[in-house]
C-alpha cells in the first residue's frame, strides 16, 4: 500500500490508523497496540504522520522522527471542524489525516527530552505553588473564625501564625490548634520542596546559553527564560516576534463582521503559564522602571501616563515576548540603548 499521509488516533495502548494515498484516498484503516504500532511504523515507508498534541504524542512524535518520517502535532481545537457526522474512533483519525494536509493549519512544535525536562519542573513547582497559597488561606480562613484576622499579604501570615500557635490564652480552641501546627507544618515542607525545584530550574538554566541571553532582557528572570525555552526552544517555528506574542494570546481577540473590525480583550490563547511569567515580570519592570535602558523608559513613561496599569503591563509583556523572539533567533543578547539593540528592536515592530 503506498501511505502518502497517515492519521493516528492515540490511546493509552491501542491506536486507530487511517492511510491516505498520494490523491488523499483512504487505503489503510487499521487498529494496532503500541508494540505493534512501533513495529509498523519501523517498516512504513517515510510518509507524512498527523497526531493530535496530547499526552504521550512527544514521544511518538520523536520516535517516528527516527524512523525518517514527517511528523506534525496539531491542537484538537483544529482538528475536530474535520470530524465528519458522529464521532468514533476511526473518524476521528480520519480528521486528523485530513487536517494535517490542510496549507493553512497550524502545528505544535516537537519538544526535546530537554525542553520536556524543563517543562516538567515548572509544571510540579507551579503545583507546589498553588498547593501553598490554598494552605496558607486555609489557616487564613481558621483563624478569622476565632476572631483573629491577619493583615493580607503571605509575609503577615509567617510572622503572626507561628505566636498565634504558641499563646494559649488565646480563643483558638486545642483542636485547631493542633490542626495549625500540622498547616504550619505543611507550609515549611512546601517551602523547602519548592527551593529544591526552583535551585534544579536554576541549575539547568545556567547551563543553557539561550536562557543566559533571554535573562539580559529587562522582566525576564531564571523562570520566564527556563519556562520560554522550554515552550518555544529557539523560537524558529514562529515567523515573527507578533506571532509569538499571539500565540501567548497577548495581542486582542478580533471579533469582526460585515466589514466592521472589532477588538476586545487579550485572546489569552496559548501557553497561559509562560504568558504569566511575562505579564509578572512586566509589573515588576513598571514598579522600578527600565533602569538600564532609556529608551524603553521614556516608552514605559508615555504608556503609563495613557493607559491603565493593566494594560500597560501587558502591552509591556508582548513587546517583552517579541524582544525574546528577536534574542532567540538571533542567538544574540538584548543591547537595550545601543544600535545594535535600536536595530533588533525596529526589526521586529517593536522600537518605542
Amino acid at each position: 500500500m503506498a501511505i502518502k499521509t497517515l492519521g493516528i488516533d492515540i490511546r493509552k495502548s491501542t491506536f486507530h490508523l487511517i492511510g491516505l494515498d498520494e490523491r488523499e484516498r483512504p487505503t489503510l484503516k487499521q487498529k494496532l497496540t503500541r508494540a505493534k504500532l512501533m513495529e509498523f511504523a519501523a517498516k512504513l515507508p517515510p510518509c507524512l504522520i498527523g497526531m493530535e498534541a496530547c499526552p504521550g504524542s512527544q514521544y511518538l512524535a520523536r520516535r517516528f522522527a527516527e524512523y525518517g518520517h514527517t511528523v506534525r502535532l496539531m491542537a484538537a481545537q483544529f482538528v475536530k471542524p474535520y470530524v465528519k457526522s458522529n464521532k468514533s474512533d476511526f473518524l476521528d483519525a480520519e480528521a486528523i489525516a485530513e487536517a494535517v494536509t490542510r496549507p493553512t493549519m497550524r502545528f505544535v512544535p516537537v519538544k526535546n527530552p530537554e525542553q520536556q525536562d524543563l517543562q516538567a519542573l515548572h509544571r510540579v513547582r507551579s503545583a507546589l505553588v498553588a498547593e501553598r497559597t490554598a494552605t496558607i488561606n486555609q489557616a487564613r480562613a481558621f483563624l478569622l473564625e476565632y476572631g483573629l484576622p491577619i493583615t493580607r499579604g503571605t509575609r503577615a501570615l509567617r510572622h503572626t501564625l507561628p505566636g498565634i500557635i504558641a499563646d494559649e490564652t488565646n480563643a483558638v480552641s486545642f483542636r485547631v490548634r493542633s490542626i495549625l501546627q500540622r498547616l504550619w507544618g505543611q507550609i515549611l515542607d512546601l517551602d523547602q520542596r519548592i527551593e529544591d525545584f526552583s535551585g534544579e530550574i536554576e541549575a539547568l538554566g545556567r547551563e543553557q546559553p539561550a536562557c543566559q541571553r533571554l535573562m539580559t532582557i529587562p522582566g525576564i528572570g531564571i523562570l520566564t527564560a527556563t519556562a520560554f525555552i522550554a515552550a518555544v526552544r529557539d523560537g524558529r517555528v514562529f515567523r515573527s516576534g507578533r506571532e509569538l506574542a499571539a500565540w501567548l494570546g497577548l495581542v486582542p481577540a478580533q471579533y469582526s463582521t460585515g466589514g466592521k473590525p472589532k477588538l476586545l480583550g487579550i485572546s489569552k490563547r496559548g501557553n497561559v503559564y509562560v504568558r504569566t511569567l511575562l505579564v509578572h515580570g512586566a509589573r515588576a519592570v513598571l514598579a522600578r522602571g527600565a533602569r538600564r535602558d532609556a529608551r524603553l523608559s521614556a516608552w514605559l513613561a508615555g504608556l503609563s501616563r495613557r493607559a491603565h496599569p493593566n494594560v500597560a503591563a501587558v502591552a509591556l509583556a508582548n513587546k517583552l515576548a517579541r524582544i525574546a523572539w528577536a534574542v532567540l533567533t538571533r542567538g544574540d543578547t538584548y543591547q537595550g540603548t545601543t544600535a545594535r539593540g535600536n536595530a533588533a528592536l525596529e526589526g521586529t515592530g517593536m522600537a518605542a
